[in-house]
């Protein structure tokens, strides 16, 4: 028994469609990394304390805040950092992004903040880095409000955001600097004097 002509067109032209599909999905999946290794929860806390050296319980409360509402992250950045502020205020630092099995990189960050927001302060920072493809992404503005900052015992985080790529820094040291400021980071491969 022959098919109508209509039948056999629909046939074949639902047979290419799912070929189309096919290769895209192929594509796809060889253009994008399925997966990206991830820092677990306990590498995490093992890494900051070692990192802090103080005040483990205090330290544990805040990072166990920023993973249960972030999960996993896929990089860190440990460095230092200091700022001032009267209104007006900027903040310069440096440290060592990680990612799970890739040479440890460089990287700078400063940037200038408006609002509520006075002291001044020396810190240490333990940046946990989430949905952040590769290094090149980092070099970007990423803006935040430190009103949103969340503290304990003299460990504070706060959340900043580029699309997304979310960083919290968690920060400890000396100096006092708090209130409310727009504010934002510019991540760069070297040092720089402009805020900016």
């Amino acid at each position: 028994m022959k098919r109508p002509q209509s039948l056999r067109w629909t046939t074949a032209a639902a047979a290419l469609l799912l070929g189309l599909g096919i290769a895209q999905s192929r594509a796809a999946t060889t253009v994008h990394p399925t997966s990206q290794q991830t820092y677990s929860d306990d590498e995490v806390v093992d890494q900051a304390s070692k990192f802090f050296s103080t005040g483990a319980k205090d330290l544990s409360q805040v990072l166990r805040k920023v993973l249960k509402e972030k999960g996993d992250p896929v990089a860190i950045i440990r460095g230092e950092e200091a700022g001032g502020a009267l209104a007006i205020g900027v903040r310069y630092g440096h440290g060592e992004l990680l990612f799970k099995g890739a040479p440890v990189r460089k990287v700078y960050w400063q940037g200038p903040s408006i609002g509520f927001d006075v002291g001044a302060n020396a810190v240490k920072t333990f940046i946990l880095v989430y949905g952040l493809p590769d290094a090149s992404h980092l070099f970007e503005r990423f803006p935040g409000v430190d009103g949103s900052l969340y503290f304990v015992g003299g460990f504070g985080v706060n959340y900043l955001q580029r699309g997304s790529i979310t960083l919290a820094p968690v920060r400890f040291g000396v100096g006092w600097r708090q209130g409310i400021a727009l504010n934002y980071l510019h991540f760069s491969e070297t040092k720089r004097i402009n805020p900016f």
